[in-house]
């Protein structure tokens, strides 16, 4: 049995509602915790849910004007109760950065990690090892300077994010904001020194090689995991017989969604999608469903919590997922996880996530006639649905359960640690 580790999380955003890297960060922590690990955390706004099961949480706020910027919240823009401490050199960088169309966040978070990090090691604070969550922050590279072994979490590069952009953009004004905007050059100059990188799928994997250059040998897939506990089946809930559901942005040109209601405008009725994205009159896929004349069709939830996401899972006749690019494919799991039998495309790691749960049809990307007739076909055949939620179930909770990932993450830790001694050594003697 490996030893008990002493490990520093570092996540720039905690909360789960912000992103993926939320959700891993506290799922992630709670059971390297119960595997018996001393866990400390050091992240930034938003910041996560309570953690009672790590060691420490060290809060490092930022004052946010990027977000604040983006929402036009000027009345809340400046510190307060003292405006004047936008002067402080990172508040200022950070407004700066902002109104310059940089995101500033990632190296501005890692550099009060690593003061907080200096403070902590001069306090007599020890670790055996530093995990940052897709920070990436030239800081990061102070902290692996004091001699801490340092690995990090890209679920895929940022690359992926800026390519499609440059889809969404339509002015070559957009095209030079989204240029500057995505710190690719510093995530990539880090990634490539960090002594394991960790994602979750070769597809990903396949990006991280070629487009931020680490080395092979340095990159280890782990999946990322799931609360199995909620996400179940419910034998209680009845399930739709037309009703399908997808889970995704349609702003986010790699969700496919605009692919997705021209599906739905081929089918015939009463099939109907529920979308759970942004409300709001200004939702594009509202535009799309209107143009092809299925706007009735169609319903947008807003946004909702967990417990109401497992229940459109299990109330769904089946789960459409229309990627153009996924690193992972969480949706895809969710929805196997309860049963759920999933249309998905051949794009980035689905294929792989569809292979582990056995649970449903994969259709080429960008091909509406193609996930139309997917979609009809399972829809008419109720029996084939069953026995692909019924198999996929199981699977998933085998492979993507929290526990599952924390296991092999701490596994990849333990060889991490028992080399740098080694390294120091080797640098030495040469």
């Amino acid at each position: 049995m490996s030893r008990r580790l002493r490990i520093c999380m570092v996540g720039y955003r905690g909360n789960m509602h912000c992103g993926g890297q939320g959700v891993y960060l506290w799922f992630l922590v709670r059971e390297l915790a119960k595997l018996g690990h001393l866990v400390d955390v050091l992240v930034g706004p938003p910041f996560p849910d309570p953690m009672p099961f790590a060691r420490e949480v060290v809060a490092l706020p930022n004052q946010q004007f990027w977000a604040k910027w983006f929402a036009r919240d000027w009345a809340h823009f400046l510190p307060h109760p003292n405006p004047l401490r936008v002067f402080q050199p990172l508040n200022f960088y950070e407004l700066a950065s902002s109104r310059l169309g940089f995101l500033p966040e990632p190296f501005a978070f890692s550099v009060r990690a690593l003061r907080a990090m200096a403070e902590r090691l001069r306090r007599g604070v020890r670790y055996d090892l530093v995990h940052d969550v897709q920070c990436l922050g030239y800081g990061l590279l102070g902290i692996r300077a004091f001699g801490l072994p340092m690995v990090t979490t890209i679920h895929h590069p940022l690359t992926v994010d800026r390519r499609a952009s440059f889809v969404r953009d339509q002015t070559t004004t957009d095209a030079i904001g989204t240029m500057q905007f995505y710190p690719i050059g510093m995530q990539s100059f880090v990634a490539r020194r960090m002594d394991r990188v960790l994602t979750s799928s070769q597809a990903s994997g396949s990006e991280i090689l070629r487009d931020f250059g680490v080395r092979r040998d340095r990159l280890e897939m782990v999946w990322n995991g799931l609360d199995t506990e909620l996400y179940c089946p419910d034998p209680a809930v009845s399930r739709s017989q037309s009703g399908i559901l997808c889970v995704g942005r349609a702003s986010d040109p790699n969700k496919g969604i605009k692919t997705l209601i021209a599906a739905l405008a081929k089918l015939a009725s009463p099939v109907h999608l529920t979308l759970v994205d942004a409300g709001g009159s200004g939702n594009d896929a509202r535009n799309w469903a209107r143009s092809l004349g299925c706007s009735d069709r169609l319903e947008i939830t807003g946004r909702i919590p967990n417990q109401d996401l497992v229940n459109l899972y299990r109330r769904a006749a089946l789960v459409v997922v229309p990627s153009r690019y996924e690193g992972f494919g969480l949706p895809a799991v969710e929805a196997m996880a309860c049963g759920t039998p999933v249309v998905a495309t051949s794009a980035g790691a689905l294929p792989e996530v569809m292979r582990v749960g056995g649970g449903g049809l994969l259709v080429p990307r960008d091909d509406p006639d193609a996930l139309a007739k997917a979609v009809s076909t399972l829809l008419e055949q109720p029996e084939m649905r069953h026995e692909m939620g019924a198999r996929a179930r199981p699977r998933i909770e085998a492979t993507f359960s929290w526990r599952r990932v924390a296991e092999r993450t701490a596994r990849i830790y333990q060889e991490v640690v028992e080399e740098r001694p080694l390294a120091r050594i080797s640098h030495r003697a040469a």
